[in-house]
């Protein structure tokens, strides 16, 4: 095992050990005073690391009432990390009831996604100060490459997803929401974020047209158009009309890369799929979440799209 060294600070550097290939559990305060909260993600380590050469990112926010850890099982990132070379991070959103331990059902971890539907004791949680505190961190500990740090997410933190690519886009080179909306309107891109975006044709929780879902949590809310946050995307990066489309196992491809100002918007619906990540594991009962589907497999078209996209500027 190597030292690799690190500095928080000016001054004399401190050194720690290489991570090792793996998982590795972490925690960094949030907030001053009485606010100063603790976050945990979970650092999934490729093998060979030495703590010196930049490596890309990949963020994996999990879905309403998952956890990092579960996030790991549940879309295969941990493995694509140790097959291509790349750092996944795949940190835990908040319970309403912080004191208590979060549970599915009863205490979901949730995102605030910036929609103002979150359970009271989550709408004023800072998760865009979280995140952007932990590629901070990523950049220092992990030898994290400023240029290619990447978000995903998936339903709540598809939506997450959304806010971290709209708030942070000066910090974030692409990002990949699956069955999310963006909730936040009429604002503008400091820089060009290039989407990917996937959902299923049968996702009874984010329709596809929209209207009112029944939750898991016996409640019922309204939901969007799909469309109407593609539409704000592609409006922002200033596409144009014109598309590419690709047909296939199901799988229908659309492609806005006529951009004025940079990126592109990149659209697949897959036949059949309910509110699953695609070719993924559901530890959820289908009569909630509709059927999945291995027509897709949604890790790896993901990662395919980010590492072609390292973080530009505004042309």
């Amino acid at each position: 095992m190597t030292t690799a060294v690190f500095s928080a600070t000016a001054g004399a550097p401190t050194y720690q050990p290489v991570p090792a290939a793996g998982n590795h559990n972490e925690s960094i305060e949030i907030g001053a005073g009485a606010g100063k909260t603790a976050r945990t993600f979970v650092v999934h380590v490729p093998p060979g690391f030495d703590g010196k050469s930049k490596l890309p990112v990949v963020i994996m926010l999990h879905g309403a009432g998952g956890s990092g850890a579960e996030a790991i099982a549940q879309t295969g990132w941990g493995a694509k990390s140790d097959r291509e070379g790349f750092i996944a991070v795949f940190p835990d959103g908040t319970p309403p009831r912080a004191e208590l331990p979060a549970r599915f059902l009863t205490n979901p971890r949730l995102w605030n996604d910036g929609s103002g539907r979150g359970a009271i004791g989550v709408e004023k949680v800072d998760d865009l100060g979280f995140i952007s505190a932990m590629i901070d961190f990523l950049e220092a500990r992990y030898a994290a490459d400023p240029a290619r740090i990447y978000c995903t997410g998936f339903s709540n933190g598809a939506s997450m997803t959304f806010s971290v690519g709209l708030n942070l886009s000066n910090r974030i080179a692409a990002i990949a929401p699956v069955s999310g909306h963006l909730w936040q309107r009429e604002k503008q891109l400091a820089y060009p974020v290039p989407l990917l975006y996937i959902i299923g044709t049968a996702d009874p929780l984010n329709p596809l047209g929209g209207g009112k879902v029944k939750l898991p949590w016996e409640m019922t809310q309204d939901r969007p158009p799909v469309e109407d946050s593609l539409k704000e995307w592609e409006r922002m990066l200033g596409c144009g009309p014109e598309v590419q489309t690709a047909r296939g196992n199901g799988v229908l491809e659309i492609t806005y890369d006529h951009c004025a100002k940079g990126g592109e918007v990149v659209y697949y619906t897959v036949r059949g799929l309910g509110h699953v990540w695609p070719g993924g594991r559901n530890r959820l009962p289908e009569k909630w979440v509709g059927k999945p589907s291995d027509n897709l497999n949604a890790t790896d078209v993901i990662w395919e799209f980010f590492k072609t996209h390292p973080r530009t500027q505004a042309p």
